[in-house]
């Protein structure tokens, strides 16, 4: 499972490099971050696993809250142009969409 997590991460970083054109620094950088938090990710899952939780959205939750963190550290990465890209790949979407969870998960508090 673990060598899965890092063929995806491998895989993605690879993805981005050819549609933003990044860097090799940048593909570095994209590389070690998804193979620290992907794991990190999966054990957070596994945490929730563990404590016999059933509640999809928690999960959803998790999940969002490190791909939140990916964004951030890719905006850092990404030049404006790639960064741009990026968002109109689908992240921008994608970000709306955690946003509009986590509101909702708030406004139940």
């Amino acid at each position: 499972e673990q060598a899965d997590i890092f063929e995806q991460a491998e895989m993605e970083a690879d993805r981005l490099q050819r549609v933003l054109d990044l860097d090799d620094w940048q593909v570095f950088y994209v590389d070690s971050t998804l193979k620290h938090d992907f794991p990190a990710m999966m054990a957070d899952y596994e945490n929730l696993r563990n404590a016999k939780v059933a509640n999809s959205s928690m999960y959803i939750a998790v999940q969002d809250k490190w791909m939140d963190q990916i964004d951030a550290t890719y905006r850092k990465i990404f030049t404006e142009e790639q960064w741009t890209a990026y968002l109109k790949q689908g992240a921008a979407k994608a970000q709306k969409a955690r946003a509009k969870r986590k509101a909702k998960a708030e406004g139940k508090k």
